[in-house]
């Protein structure tokens, strides 16, 4: 029987923690059910892994309408050409890699046994073994492939698997949940849904390895909790993704590959652009290219349909927090699709704004931006860049533009990122034969193709003994000539 580590908050009414422990108990339930079920099955078959991914294919495929719909009811508003491209199709895009991929991905690993067993006829090897039940505590910015994504991994590497969807997008949740019953036995594949106190529980479950996508803060308490029960941790966080205008930048391509990923999802992006470095002498040119740009694509951020709303009122004011303290430190806000408000309240819309060389200790500089808003710092030495972003937090992505193989090599070699791009934003997202995660505050672990099929698996080391065992060596009584023996295999 599996427990789960849950502390119902202070302050929580006596309905509220029996609904708690009433979930929490069905979730352990299902938890022991999808365990049980592991043990009794054996190991899945290439046939078996494949089977679950197509059905989790034809989930997307089949009421990609309603995902949208459901998407977009939870934002207010956000187009339905973002939902399908970039939850949706990404999604598939995950599944489908991975059904392609999984039967090279099972075969044992070669590692060669150490001479002179290897001639004696013993033998070495990886078995990629599936690791049993995985949790998967899915955020709301990308609902739907921020789910998918590690559940292709985890169902390729032959897993079970739980997953609690987002509280902050209750419409969402509750379509996968019920699709995933229809598509999925429950010891396959469940959903939950609830609140924050039924997030708590469910990352206190004793899973046998917990996915977790979102935010550094609430990632703490994820691997807190996960802690107690010795369950290892996938952490996909965040942080200030540094864009950094270099030695012969374009910058004309800077602000077309920057501002479409920073209006994508209007940046709530974990691996959005969030600060730009750029040399003094360019700034100017920068901002008015950022502003024609931005008023060709979203004439009227405030009713134009393809610019997506701020999650909920809590983020919006949030953001806005930003622009009134920004203001308020007489630092020069720009609002580049319109002259005049940079927010709509009714619609919770922000226009793309930029801060320019805001002071470190203001809010936009401490805080990851999820937003779009974009702090933009001038400097005059690479140099300075560099120091500033190894005295601060290690981001997910690193973002260089540019043509000067030194400093590209400079960035590599003297800052620590999660990822890094070169003359683009976010693109190593779309390479599925590339892992995906963070470092330091951005996280732990990674995913994405067969990084994530290792990453929830268990590497079985087995070694079959050949013709001759080492055994022998250290029998009693202990010779002269047996050490010498020794010393010539191991030297």
């Amino acid at each position: 029987m599996r427990e789960a580590v849950m502390e119902v908050q202070a302050g929580s009414n006596l309905a509220d923690a029996d609904d708690v422990a009433t979930k929490t108990s069905e979730m352990v339930r299902v938890l022991d059910a999808q365990g049980g079920a592991f043990v009794a099955n054996g190991y899945p078959t290439l046939e078996q892994r494949r089977d679950r991914l197509d059905r989790a294919i034809a989930l997307l495929e089949e009421n990609r309408q309603q995902l949208c719909d459901a998407v977009k009811r939870d934002y207010g508003h956000r187009p339905e050409f973002q939902t399908t491209v970039a939850d949706i199709f990404m999604a598939l895009d995950s599944l489908k890699y991975c059904r392609k991929h999984t039967k090279k991905w099972m075969r044992r690993e070669n590692r060669g046994a150490k001479f002179p067993f290897n001639i004696l006829g013993a033998k070495a090897y990886i078995h990629y073994q599936p690791v049993g039940v995985v949790g998967i505590v899915a955020p709301w910015n990308f609902p739907i492939q921020l789910t998918f994504s590690p559940l292709a991994n985890a169902l390729s590497a032959g897993n079970r698997v739980m997953i609690k969807p987002s509280e902050l997008t209750p419409h969402t949740s509750e379509l996968l949940q019920n699709l995933v019953a229809k598509y999925f036995d429950e010891t396959q594949v469940s959903v939950f849904t609830g609140g924050v106190d039924i997030a708590e529980a469910f990352s206190g479950l004793a899973f046998d390895h917990l996915v977790f996508t979102g935010a550094p803060s609430v990632g703490k308490h994820v691997m807190a909790a996960a802690a107690k029960n010795l369950v290892p941790v996938t952490l996909e966080l965040g942080g200030k993704c540094p864009v950094i205008a270099g030695e012969g930048v374009n910058v004309k391509e800077l602000v077309e590959r920057v501002m479409t990923f920073k209006t994508l999802n209007v940046g709530q992006i974990c691996l959005a652009p969030d600060t730009l470095f750029i040399k003094k002498e360019l700034l100017g040119e920068f901002i008015e290219l950022a502003k024609g740009w931005v008023r060709e694509c979203f004439p009227d951020f405030a009713s134009n349909p393809d610019y997506a709303s701020i999650i909920n009122e809590r983020h919006y004011q949030r953001l806005m927090s930003y622009v009134t303290q920004a203001q308020a430190l007489d630092v020069e806000v720009v609002g580049l699709a319109a002259e005049g408000d940079i927010g709509d309240s009714g619609g919770r819309k922000i226009q793309p704004t930029l801060f320019i060389d805001p002071p470190d200790h203001s809010l936009a500089m401490l805080n990851e931006i999820f937003g779009p808003l974009m702090p933009v710092k001038t400097y005059s030495d690479i140099g300075e860049v560099i120091d500033y972003l190894n005295r601060n937090e290690r981001p997910l992505g690193l973002y260089y533009f540019g043509r000067s193989r030194t400093e590209i090599d400079r960035f590599q070699y003297e800052t620590v990122s999660g990822g890094m791009v070169v003359n683009d934003v976010a693109s190593h997202v779309l390479q599925d034969n590339m892992p995906l995660g963070g470092v330091g505050h951005s996280g732990m672990g990674s995913y994405h193709g067969f990084d994530g099929f290792k990453r929830l698996s268990h590497a079985r080391g087995t070694y079959e003994q050949g013709l001759f065992s080492a055994a022998g060596l250290f029998k009693a009584p202990y010779k002269a000539s047996t050490l010498k023996l020794i010393s010539k295999i191991m030297g």
